[in-house]
């Protein structure tokens, strides 16, 4: 009887000991003991085994390998049963990639199960995956919940990037909901609709209808598809909510070894121009699988546009699309024509690699090519994009990337561009492209050949122009010629295209040798030093310095926005002196003395062209001419350019002060204030008002001028000195002293004067004494006139007017009376002369000889009474 109870004690204590000695060492024979139902390949590893909390299975990790890629991975699985079974995991991650890693099943092959079938097998039971996430699509990770029973199949599953729930009864399977963010920035593709699943899960659904929205980021903003189907043909439809006609219209078939979609039709009116065309695709041998279906693919592109309608045809395979080794030729052949531009493309090329990770490789004799006119003056003669060799991954672009650009305008002249350079694994802001370029070409206008080249490249998001050097051989416009202006790269330009912190910075330096001017002189060699500082090429700031020799520096600084450009530049005090060699060698014009000092703010924007304003400044001028000085020249040019228009004096009128002008004779304190508009009209007159100089012991003084003129502008002549005037002229043949006063009424629109009604008169006595060499010689050579010229040696002139007119056409006509005292050994008498005369202007400006012309005229012209006496004379 002890022996019984000692071995019921050993077999209760067996009982209790090998479940915990199981429990105990699940993570080494579990593994084993999986592997017998497993898919040959692939196993289970369990690093810690589980444990039993709370009345729950908990499990910290499990990992399931095929070969030894990782397919799946589980973090803290719990498995309880409340009510019914319900297994929670907080990470679940699985990598599609290792399916290919799972070796074919060489096992007979067994009838297969229904949907029924496996519906019943399923317990009633609760799954919940906090974290369900996929190594190809880590954007669409999110939380999975799943509610099981063989009726009834919930799936709910709420992400970032994607939400689905679903419900399946039996055969009937309704999509509630389905959103996908496809295009980042852009709505979901939100999707519902019901289908009928097959009898045998594994073929295509028997019927149903499914209808989509998608957001896009261009026009036609939004699109909806409908996909209806019934047994073995179907159609999907693609149309916008504000057209009635689709956009896309594709029948398609099935069949045993092919799903077929052919004849379908689609067009595009939303790229600025109408795109249309057909599709066709084929995939045989489909019950296969992906990696062993056969894919036929055409889609053609019908384009129009102002040079005519083009053709393009792109073809895919025979070939396959597999989860491992793609496998798929593809061609694009044919001209697409949009607006003036035709494009030409034979584009051989090869998709390979895993369908998660496709290449597409272009294969030898792959060119793009393009002609026809950008704008109305820009025509493209040929450009070329060799594209042989270059790869194209998800990851970037892989291989040399050339261009070659041959173009004219028709004005401008003719270039060439090249670029070439190398691409490793390149997108926008991701990798690396170097490239190098250089060029040249005509520019026309200017008579001018001009070179381009540099450097630089593209790492990851900071793009840097290491080297660039630009120029032309001259520039020749309008009398300027400008030798060898060139830009070079003095700091590379870097932009650092940072969504947080971006920058752009570099510097620029402009230089020209000798700048001539015609009828002028030069301008010494020049260089323009420019550094830039901003957030993008769009937005930027610049500084810079401008020196020609002894002139400037000239400081400037400006900012640029992407469409405007705007600056200031400061010209600081400096000698006049410094411009000498600006001025022509023949002018002989030697600067002496002053200082000038200027400032000018500015902006250029398309549509509003160049506007500027600002203000310069001369103080204390002075130059030499061969026989004449000016000095103390003080000179304020406020001004304002918008639209072609200058205005002059803006904050005050522009005014020239010029202390003392020394000629044959001198001229002092010279004053004239301009104001007003340039080119003037009615509503923006020019004024040169409050004009005055003294001169010959006098003063010429002028009011006002208006441009265009309305009245006479009024020149005044105020108490000349006209022995001042004889001395200035120097005649050998006369002398006369004595105060002239006047007036000029000036025209400069008049149809035909210049000087219209203008007069000459003296307040006081005027004297005149002709010279005794010349009276004698008239008074020999002319006996009938020696008598009355006598009486003009010595004449006191008490009155006398002149009548003064000038025609456009340079013709001076004036008439003059005078009315004076003779007085000749003693004797005096009166006398009274008209004098008439007439003669072009410009000839005589020509050659001024004025006493020689008053002699000959005298010669000519002088008949007096015989000499009288007393007031015998007085009516003669």
């Amino acid at each position: 009887m002890k022996g019984k109870y000692k071995a019921a004690v050993a077999l209760l204590l067996l009982l209790i000991l090998l479940p915990l000695t199981l429990m105990l060492t699940v993570a080494q024979w579990l593994p084993t003991l999986a592997g017998l139902w497993l898919p040959k390949g692939t196993r289970i590893a369990i690093t810690s085994g589980p444990r039993l909390i709370h009345g729950a299975l908990q499990l910290p990790d499990l990992r399931y390998l095929a070969g030894d890629c990782e397919l799946a991975k589980v973090q803290n699985a719990a498995l309880s049963h409340p009510s019914r079974w319900f297994l929670h995991i907080d990470t679940l991650r699985l990598n599609p990639d290792c399916i290919s890693q799972i070796p074919a099943s060489d096992a007979p092959a067994t009838a297969p199960r229904t949907l029924a079938q496996w519906q019943a097998m399923l317990p009633r039971s609760w799954i919940s995956v906090d974290t369900l996430s996929l190594t190809s699509w880590p954007q669409y990770a999110g939380a999975l919940r799943l509610d099981l029973t063989p009726e009834r199949q919930r799936l709910d599953f709420r992400g970032n990037a994607l939400n689905l729930n679903a419900v399946m009864n039996g055969q009937a399977l309704t999509v509630k909901q389905l959103s996908i963010d496809v295009l980042p920035g852009q709505a979901p593709v939100t999707l519902a609709g019901d289908i009928t699943l097959p009898l045998v899960p594994g073929g295509l659904p028997t019927q149903g209808r499914v209808s989509a929205r998608f957001h896009l980021p261009q026009a036609p903003r939004v699109a909806d598809a409908e996909l209806v189907w019934q047994g073995n043909s179907g159609q999907l439809l693609i149309f916008s909510p504000d057209d009635a006609e689709p956009l896309l219209d594709a029948p398609w078939t099935l069949t045993a070894n092919r799903i077929a979609i052919s004849d379908s039709r689609w067009r595009w009116p939303y790229a600025g121009f109408p795109l249309s065309g057909r599709l066709n695709i084929y995939a045989d041998d489909w019950r296969n699988g992906l990696d062993n279906m056969q894919l036929r693919a055409r889609l053609s592109v019908l384009t129009q546009g102002e040079a005519g309608k083009g053709n393009a045809v792109l073809s895919f395979g025979p070939g396959r699309l597999s989860l491992t080794n793609s496998d798929m030729p593809l061609r694009v052949t044919g001209e697409a024509k949009l607006a003036q531009m035709i494009f030409y493309a034979t584009l051989p090329a090869t998709l390979h690699g895993a369908l998660s990770d496709l290449k597409l490789r272009f294969s030898p004799g792959a060119l793009l090519r393009s002609r026809g006119q950008v704008i109305d003056s820009l025509s493209i003669d040929e450009v070329r994009w060799p594209l042989a060799g270059v790869n194209v991954t998800r990851r970037g672009v892989v291989g040399r990337l050339q261009a070659i650009l041959r173009a004219h305008e028709n004005d401008m002249g003719h270039f060439t561009l090249h670029l070439d350079g190398r691409a490793r694994h390149f997108f926008p802001d991701a990798g690396l492209w170097t490239w190098r370029y250089w060029g040249d070409g005509a520019f026309t206008p200017m008579q001018a050949r001009w070179d381009v080249k540099g450097r630089g490249e593209w790492r990851d998001n900071t793009i840097r122009l290491l080297a660039l050097s630009t120029g032309f051989n001259q520039l020749r416009y309008a009398g300027v010629a400008v030798d060898a202006p060139r830009i070079d790269l003095s700091v590379p330009l870097i932009w650092q295209r940072d969504e947080k912190r971006p920058t752009f910075t570099g510097a620029l330096t402009l230089t020209a040798r000798n700048t001539r001017f015609s009828g002028a002189g030069s301008l010494p060699p020049a260089t323009l030093n420019v550094s830039l500082s901003g957030r993008d090429p769009t937005q930027f700031n610049w500084r810079g310095a401008l020196r020609a020799g002894k002139i400037g520096p000239v400081r400037l600084q400006g900012r640029w926005d992407g469409v405007r450009l705007r600056g200031e530049a400061w010209w600081p005090k400096q000698t006049l002196t410094v411009f000498q060699p600006m001025l022509p060698a023949d002018l002989k014009l030697a600067l002496k003395s002053g200082a000038m000092h200027a400032q000018v703010a500015f902006s250029a924007a398309p549509g509003q062209g160049l506007e500027a304003g600002g203000h310069g400044v001369i103080r204390g001028g002075s130059a030499w001419l061969p026989g004449s000085q000016v000095n103390g020249v003080d000179f304020v040019l406020p001004f304002r350019y918008v639209g072609g228009v200058w205005r002059f004096g803006t904050h005050g009128p522009v005014r020239l002060r010029i202390d003392e002008i020394r000629s044959q004779t001198v001229a002092r304190n010279f004053r004239a204030s301009l104001q007003g508009w340039y080119p003037w009209s009615e509503a923006q007159p020019l004024l040169l008002s409050d004009v005055s100089v003294d001169v010959l012991g006098g003063v010429i003084a002028m009011r006002q001028l208006r441009m265009p003129q309305r009245d006479a502008a009024l020149l005044r002549l105020q108490n000349l000195s006209s022995s001042e005037l004889i001395t200035a002229l120097k005649p050998k043949q006369f002398t006369l002293s004595g105060r002239i006063n006047g007036a000029l009424p000036l025209w400069f629109n008049h149809p035909a004067w210049i000087i219209k009604n203008g007069w000459l008169t003296n307040p006081g006595p005027l004297t005149l004494r002709l010279d005794k060499d010349m009276v004698d010689a008239i008074v020999r050579d002319n006996m009938a006139a020696g008598a009355g010229m006598n009486w003009l040696r010595y004449v006191e002139i008490a009155h006398s007017w002149t009548d003064i007119n000038l025609d456009n056409l340079g013709q001076l006509t004036m008439k003059s009376s005078l009315a004076g005292t003779a007085r000749v050994e003693g004797k005096s008498g009166d006398i009274k002369l008209n004098y008439s005369h007439q003669e072009n202007v410009f000839t005589l400006w020509r050659s001024l000889r004025f006493g020689d012309n008053l002699q000959s005229w005298l010669e000519q012209n002088m008949t007096l009474p015989a000499p009288c006496a007393g007031r015998a004379c007085k009516e003669q």
